[in-house]
């Protein structure tokens, strides 16, 4: 793995394994920052699942809003970093009705500055039908620009359809 990858895909496509096991290639202490919260029983479930699953050697940092502040505490308590998942995030920032191309820019500029190995993972969603609210639309547009910007300045970009890696870039 190269400095910083963005891992892309569909639900349930494989990408979030993809990029825990990149990081996991990585000695040391790991951090993984959630930007999911559990706001129902299926979704704490989930949540509990996966912090079992990546064990020991994994801190859990919580950011649903403040991913770069999240990053830079990542990268001083640990090794290698993996953020899961942007798309989430993106819709949690447009949900509280958040400016996003200030929180791009500075999310660009800390996945650059990020010091230790960083992986990023984030749904495509501009492959399925044109969603039918103007709400919908947005976030699809908004994710694809996200995607964009984070693909421009990552050393590396994986596409994972049916858990295989497609490397783009």
């Amino acid at each position: 793995m190269t400095r910083s990858t963005l891992v892309l895909g569909g639900a349930r496509s494989g990408k979030s394994r993809h990029a825990q096991a990149l990081i996991e290639g990585f000695p040391g202490r790991l951090a993984y920052i959630a930007t999911g919260e559990g706001l129902d029983l299926e979704m704490e479930a989930r949540i509990a699942r996966h912090r079992e699953e990546r064990g020991p050697r994994w801190s859990t940092i919580e950011a649903p809003l403040d991913l770069v502040a999240a990053i830079a505490r990542g990268a001083d308590e640990a090794d290698a970093v993996l953020v899961d998942c942007l798309t989430l995030w993106l819709s949690n920032l447009m949900l509280a009705e958040i400016a996003l191309a200030p929180r791009f820019d500075a999310l660009c500029a800390a996945v650059a500055a990020c010091p230790c190995p960083i992986a990023l993972v984030a749904n495509e969603v501009g492959l399925g039908l044109v969603p039918e609210t103007p709400l919908g639309r947005a976030f699809r547009d908004e994710a694809g620009r996200l995607n964009q910007r984070i693909a421009a300045i990552a050393d590396s970009v994986v596409f994972v359809a049916a858990g295989l890696p497609l490397r783009l870039k």
